[in-house]
């Protein structure tokens, strides 16, 4: 394991997609109600509350979403915090990332 905490990326190194653990989970979490109906909220309930391709980011199954240009184009001037890794979350879990 690398003992490095701090990242601070590199223009190059500003990521393209980013990983949606969701689609890797054997029990998904429940769709959000709607508050006045209690059923699962749709795409078009969302639609005045957010853009349609952050929607499409949300619902997604895929397991790695695209980073779109523009936000890319944000972080290359300016990244307002760097990475940090949980060095103690990985230990407690014992996990092998690396």
């Amino acid at each position: 394991m690398s003992d490095q905490t701090k990242f601070v990326l590199s223009e190059r190194d500003i990521p393209e997609k980013w990983y949606n653990i969701i689609a890797d989970m054997p029990n998904k979490p429940l769709p959000p109600l709607h508050p006045a109906t209690h059923e699962p909220i749709g795409p078009e309930a969302l639609a005045p509350l957010f853009p349609m391709e952050l929607i499409k980011q949300e619902v997604t199954g895929d397991t790695w979403v695209e980073i779109p240009e523009e936000v890319r184009d944000v972080y290359k001037l300016w990244r307002p915090t760097p990475l940090y890794r949980a060095h103690r979350l990985e230990k407690m879990l014992d996990t092998p990332a690396k």
